[in-house]
């Protein structure tokens, strides 16, 4: 499914969104999702019961403005899912249940649409399966729920699109995970939908964080001059990486589990436990790596206090992948995976009075050159971090930009903190909710976060493309690299293209 090399953006954007049956048609035709009064609460289908799904789920029930009225996984129910420590999240549904033996017998934390339905109808105080409804199929969901407003998107990365999309269509708002999606064209797909349905959306990645407005102050009162250089870096990945094959080991598909659901608009392969729940990430199918997994995070800030918009470019190195043939170590190619560690770089022009921009991103245990002023202060390189380099200066800070300080020591005991100009944020959530209710769209809507998902969709394909990429954002498309042009899609298998 490659794109046409000579057609404008919005053409193109125009004409995937109405080809294999996703037809997008404007609000004002349609009526589009409709705006939900301040008296009323808001009906969600909260899509993707994993663990992230559950830690997202009970705050999302705690709220007096949204009801959850059903859930939606291909897994039925299972304990084979990955806590971040032992018990984390048992012990955090536990307290939310007020229930010190909920999964006592467990052998690892469950998980999946039961599980989902159990915490939303004991929190209701609905009887067993009596109140939340639990479907497989987000397909059906749409179908069966006529009062539905809104659709809330926790899975995989490789069905944020074909559910959002599904759900704009059906006149609902939406909210999800980052990333939009794990391949470009379905991401702008994602962008457009939202554009012309006049859905509210709202995009997890850090955008209620007070620092971003706190170092834009920063920067626009000269603290550093022109910022010129941004570097930031990441311990991700905590998943495997670097496979150079698919496995080929044979496993029985688990009980409960839709496996055809669960691959969506991946071309069909047999199960591997390799493929889910924590591990999906790694794999170029059903991922976007430690890039998609956690820039997000950091990357809302950088662009809003930078004010970026597309790069110009974007090259990768990273880590290679040797195997012995012949006695001989040879490189061996890697087609499926993301790479254990990698450097990704993107060139941005002048915009709005500030001068060229480089951002640099690093994963896998990589970071920039320790800064000299750390040396001065005597102090380690941090594991994660975010680095500013301006003209006459140096803003450290933690991994999304979390507290900022000048470095050395001596500059920040001596900086003067600007006046507070800007507001501060609300809540992700609470930016969603009112965006449901007409008051203004989220700071993170699809349409804001579109040039954040574009340049990290960038880096995603550059990490397999051998050669500096230069972007033609008004073109969506590489500039002479048409392998580079290939991977801004995916092969669809029936039924599922977008």
């Amino acid at each position: 499914m490659s794109k046409p090399r000579s057609v404008s953006r919005r053409a193109f954007l125009e004409r995937s969104a109405t080809s294999a049956g996703v037809t997008l048609v404007a609000r004002h035709v349609l009526g589009g999702p409709r705006h939900v009064p301040p008296s009323d609460r808001i009906n969600v289908a909260y899509v993707g019961v994993g663990t992230q799904g559950i830690r997202q789920l009970m705050p999302a029930l705690q709220r007096e403005d949204l009801r959850i009225t059903a859930v939606c996984d291909p897994n039925r129910r299972s304990e084979d899912y990955v806590e971040w420590s032992r018990h984390e999240l048992r012990d955090k549904v536990r307290a939310f249940l007020k229930d010190p033996d909920w999964a006592k017998a467990a052998r690892a934390c469950p998980c999946g649409r039961e599980v989902g339905r159990e915490i939303v109808d004991r929190h209701y105080g609905a009887s067993a399966g009596g109140g939340c409804r639990a479907y497989a199929d987000f397909r059906e969901l749409l179908a069966q729920e006529k009062d539905l407003d809104a659709v809330y998107i926790m899975t995989p990365d490789h069905l944020h699109a074909t559910i959002a999309l599904a759900a704009m269509k059906a006149g609902k708002h939406v909210i999800t995970h980052k990333p939009l999606g794990n391949v470009l064209h379905e991401a702008e797909l994602v962008i457009r939908a939202a554009r012309e349905t006049e859905a509210a959306t709202h995009m997890f990645c850090s955008s209620a964080l007070e620092s971003t407005a706190e170092l834009t102050e920063w920067i626009e009162a000269g603290a550093i001059g022109p910022v010129r250089e941004v570097h930031n870096w990441s311990t991700r990945p905590y998943w495997p990486q670097g496979m150079t094959s698919l496995p080929t080991e044979t496993f029985p598909v688990p009980e409960g589990l839709d496996w055809d659901l669960w691959l969506g608009p991946v071309p069909p392969r047999p199960y591997h436990p390799a493929y889910t729940h924590a591990v999906f990430r790694g794999w170029y199918d059903f991922g976007t790596g430690a890039l998609g997994d956690m820039g997000h995070y950091s990357f809302f800030q950088i662009f809003k206090m930078l004010k970026l918009g597309s790069p110009l470019s974007v090259e990768a190195s990273r880590s290679q992948y040797w195997k012995i043939d012949d006695l001989l170590w040879k490189k061996q190619a890697n087609s499926v995976s993301y790479p254990q560690a990698s450097l990704v770089r993107w060139e941005f022009p002048e915009r709005q009075g500030m001068p060229p921009l480089t951002l640099h991103w690093y994963d896998g245990g990589l970071r920039p050159p320790k800064p000299r002023e750390l040396d001065q202060d005597g102090e380690p390189m941090p594991e994660e971090g975010l680095l500013l380099v301006g003209d006459s200066g140096k803003i450290l800070a933690d991994f999304s930009g979390r507290n900022p300080r000048l470095v050395p020591k001596t500059r920040m005991q001596a900086f003067r903190r600007p006046p507070q100009t800007l507001p501060r944020p609300i809540g992700e959530l609470d930016q969603w909710v009112r965006a449901c209710r007409g008051l203004g769209a989220s700071d993170a809507s699809f349409e804001r976060v579109a040039p954040i998902s574009e340049t990290i969709l960038l880096g995603t394909i550059a990490l397999r493309v051998d050669k500096k990429l230069r972007w033609d954002a008004a073109n969506a498309r590489f500039i002479g690299a048409p392998e580079a042009d290939a991977l801004t899609t995916r092969t669809y298998r029936a039924g599922w293209a977008l």
